[in-house]
């Protein structure tokens, strides 16, 4: 009996090893994951070739020779089995695929690299799509500037504010900041230009079409191609009980929320001017703008966003509808969002938001956790071993998520894909 209950605990055992994922990843049943690749450095975000291979931004250092871009081909079993680097492109966050052609942003441009057959690396220097955006925002060395495509020829650019608000330097030291009115960033910030993707050497702002503006910051921009429109997620302002502590308590910043929109062409997200509570579902007008933490901001004016986030809370950091067939019904055409984490530990995953297509959203689930792998039992914070950044779906359906600690990607498939 002993020898027969010691025969079925190492079966039992060796269950629960075949079932564990790697790095310890959670996901939904029916689901697992392997690794592609790691060791790749800094990654921004990935977009993935029609025929599999993997292209990365990232910022130029020495790591990959002055190069921008990590190319990888994988072998049958999705693994890495050549890496290549190219395009001094110095990661502006976006990187996508549009008609066969690579187009990657830096913090002044779009550039396009077109390949030759299934070549790795593009065959010439990339062509210059659009030229002369503005410079990063004060306290940083790069630019966020995702890229979105609509499937009909055209370009989405989406551009942060230059500071975290937009407030006049001449204010008063020790005084509450004074927002300036109108605010500057929104000529040629903030917002989002939409470009032809198939025409090079155009100039900034002059050649594009000011499609939406009051974005003060975002890495996270996508198109649904079931509904048919571009989605945005932008991030909530900091600090606001520090600056006006009567009129906005903790409890209320931390009520600020990121925002996820549908945009429409002449869209007003609402930054500087105004914030979202995200638990009392109301736009509030900020306080450097004669904000009291109850006035509403006037109605119709601003664009209501189709699902929050706290910002405190996630840091969405990537956006990608699910166009695959890969996986359930249940998964198609939702969207799964990046999150790389925040101080206190919260985030660090990928979520899952199903969404209908008259663009109302469901509520977001967990679809991807245990990046961070922090030790429940510690006493003290300890950092995460790895933090969520970007994330592409494959021509066979699977999602692939990438690190931004030490340069891992995940293929995440269901079933036995």
């Amino acid at each position: 009996m002993k020898s027969l209950l010691a025969v079925c605990a190492l079966v039992v055992a060796a269950g629960v090893a075949v079932a564990q994922e790697p790095d310890g990843l959670k996901l939904p049943p029916g689901f697992h994951a392997t690794v592609v690749a790691e060791g790749l450095g800094p990654i921004r975000h990935l977009t993935i070739r029609g025929n599999g291979d993997i292209y990365i931004s990232t910022p130029v250092d020495k790591q990959n020779n002055g190069n921008g871009i990590i190319a990888l081909h994988l072998d049958a079993n999705h693994r890495a089995d050549q890496i290549e680097t190219f395009g001094a492109v110095d990661g502006g966050t976006g990187i996508s695929f549009y008609n066969g052609a690579l187009y990657a942003s830096s913090a002044s441009a779009v550039y396009r690299f077109q390949f030759s057959g299934d070549g790795l690396l593009p065959g010439k220097d990339p062509d210059i799509i659009v030229e002369g955006m503005p410079a990063p925002h004060s306290g940083f060395n790069r630019a966020n500037v995702p890229l979105a495509f609509d499937g009909k020829g055209n370009l989405y650019i989406a551009l942060e504010g230059s500071a975290n608000r937009c407030t006049d330097p001449n204010s008063p030291s020790g005084a509450p900041p004074v927002g300036l009115n109108p605010c500057p960033d929104l000529t040629d910030r903030a917002g989002i230009w939409r470009f032809n993707a198939d025409k090079t050497e155009q100039k900034f702002p002059s050649d594009g079409e000011h499609f939406a503006t009051g974005i003060r910051d975002t890495t996270a921009l996508d198109w649904s191609p079931a509904d048919g429109h571009l989605y945005v997620i932008t991030q909530g302002v900091d600090n606001t009980h520090k600056f006006w502590p009567q009129i906005v308590s903790e409890q209320a910043d931390d009520q600020i929320a990121d925002e996820m929109h549908r945009v429409a062409k002449g869209a007003d997200l609402g930054w500087p001017y105004t914030y979202y509570d995200g638990v009392r579902k109301l736009r509030l007008m900020a306080p450097e703008y004669g904000g009291d933490g109850n006035k509403t901001a006037p109605a119709g004016k601003y664009s209501t966003p189709v699902l929050t986030f706290q910002s405190r809370r996630a840091s969405e950091v990537d956006l990608v509808f699910y166009a695959g067939q890969q996986f359930p019904a249940s998964y198609r055409d939702g969207a799964f969002i990046v999150q790389h984490g925040t101080r206190d530990r919260n985030g660090y995953d990928v979520v899952f938001v199903p969404f209908k297509r008259n663009g109302v959203a469901g509520a977001p689930t967990v679809f991807a956790d245990g990046f961070a792998a922090f030790d429940a039992s510690g006493s003290t914070p300890n950092r995460a071993k790895y933090r969520p950044i970007g994330a592409a779906v494959g021509p066979d359906g699977a999602l692939y998520v990438a690190d931004s600690e030490k340069g891992r990607i995940w293929r995440i498939a269901y079933g036995k894909n």
